[in-house]
């Protein structure tokens, strides 16, 4: 299966992903939140990079209830801006 690439929107709400993702974290460590949202430290520095800027839904599911944020928070940090 070939994966399409992504567009520049796509990477851009990725980014966004990752940044409100690091600010969340605060002062805790990766390993720490990565364990409480049951998965690998790698995998949240992926996410928190960009590098995967479209992770699954129950990853980011696990990641929100680990961090404290609502879904709807995080739709509202990273919906695509709108079209002018």
């Amino acid at each position: 299966m070939v994966r399409t690439p992504l567009t520049p929107e796509e990477r851009e709400r990725g980014e966004r992903l990752g940044r409100l993702l690091r600010v969340a974290r605060g002062e805790r460590s990766m390993v720490e939140v990565a364990a409480a949202a049951g998965l690998s430290a790698e995998t949240l520095r992926k996410i928190e990079t960009g590098r995967a800027p479209t992770p699954a839904f129950f990853t980011v599911a696990a990641l929100a209830g680990a961090l404290g944020l609502s879904m709807d928070e995080l739709l509202v940090s990273c919906a695509p801006a709108p079209v002018a």
